[in-house]
């Protein structure tokens, strides 16, 4: 895993998969009416929370996954319901009608911080980021393979910061009825991915699907 093709293809890999400029219109939809200051926050904490993700799954993901009796398929199902839920919420709005109450009760940071779900989990750590992870670590041989494996995560991750700090100006750039529309738009490619990822599962449970 230390040789250039395979940090290539791990890189390669990932990289797709996380998909870093698909994440930020995402984000700003998902952290619509806040200040810059708070967004580059919640950026900041959704990689880093990420990245922990990711080094427990390149760690120990396999097994602590087969200790606790979780297949990939069900982990599949289980995100995809819960991303579908956020994209019910983006395509009627009951995100800002949320955070507006979160406001008055002067507890709104602390109630609605999406860096944890959806951002971190799955959007950026998702079933295929972790099916990889726990791919590569398969391969991994020694301290410094797991080490090099790492390095390549953090490249990923902070390419996705960069993404996600693009998306800050495109807010100001689209105004309050841009970012409503884009909203509901990305509601529905939401739903769809949710879709995608139970059908996914279902299909592995029964041996349909790769």
């Amino acid at each position: 895993m230390t040789e250039l093709p395979a940090l290539i293809a791990a890189f390669t890999t990932l990289f797709i998969i996380i998909d870093p400029p698909g994440l930020a219109p995402l984000f700003v939809a998902l952290t619509q009416g806040m200040t810059p200051t708070h967004r580059r926050a919640i950026a900041l904490r959704a990689c880093i929370i990420a990245g922990c993700l990711m080094l427990a799954f390149l760690f120990i993901g396999e097994a602590l996954l087969g200790f606790v009796g979780i297949s990939m398929p069900a982990f599949r199902i289980a995100g995809g319901i819960l991303l579908f839920l956020t994209a019910l919420e983006m395509l009627f709005q009951k995100r800002q009608a949320r955070r507006q109450e979160n406001a008055d009760e002067g507890a709104a940071e602390h109630h609605d911080d999406p860096s944890v779900f959806p951002l971190a989990l799955p959007l950026i750590v998702g079933p295929g980021a972790i099916t990889t992870i726990i791919l590569f670590a398969g391969q991994a041989k020694s301290a410094l393979d797991f080490a090099a494996i790492a390095g390549v995560m953090l490249a990923v991750l902070i390419l996705v910061f960069a993404a996600l700090m693009v998306a800050i100006p495109l807010d100001r750039i689209l105004g309050k009825t841009g970012i409503n529309i884009l909203t509901r738009l990305l509601g529905m490619l939401l739903a769809a991915l949710a879709i995608q990822f139970v059908l996914d599962g279902i299909s592995q449970s029964f041996g349909l699907g790769a």
